[in-house]
């Protein structure tokens, strides 16, 4: 089971990203694919999450509205689009798999992450 995130970059405030979570050895699809994201000197946090049949979960109140999760299932990719960035979206930001249908919030139920990718907000 490999998870690889990619798609990060400098932009400036208010511009957009899209990250994305290509992943081998499994079918994506089948399981909940979860997006976290760690800032220096603070925890890692959930950002959001879908679930095998499709239902959307937003861990963090500050990226509803600004970011959709979605799936490809034919490219066994999930991807994070992130609009209206901020300053404060500034993090490492990594997929996960908890191996389960059904998504979860606590990052220790996650078995298997992606090794991350550096999303940068500044002027």
């Amino acid at each position: 089971v490999q998870l690889q995130a990619s798609g990060g970059g400098l932009v400036q405030p208010g511009g957009s990203l899209r990250l994305s979570c290509a992943a081998s050895g499994f079918t994506l699809r089948d399981y909940a694919i979860a997006w976290f994201r760690q800032a220096p000197g603070k925890e890692r946090e959930g950002v959001s999450c879908i679930s095998r049949e499709g239902s959307v979960t937003y861990f963090a109140d500050s990226v509803k509205g600004r970011f959709t999760i979605s799936r490809d299932n034919a490219k066994n990719t999930v991807y994070l689009q992130m609009n209206s960035l901020k300053p404060e979206d500034t993090a490492v930001y990594y997929c996960a798999t908890n191996y389960r249908s059904y998504c979860q919030y606590r990052v220790s139920t996650y078995d298997y992450w992606g090794q991350g990718t550096q999303v940068t907000v500044s002027s």
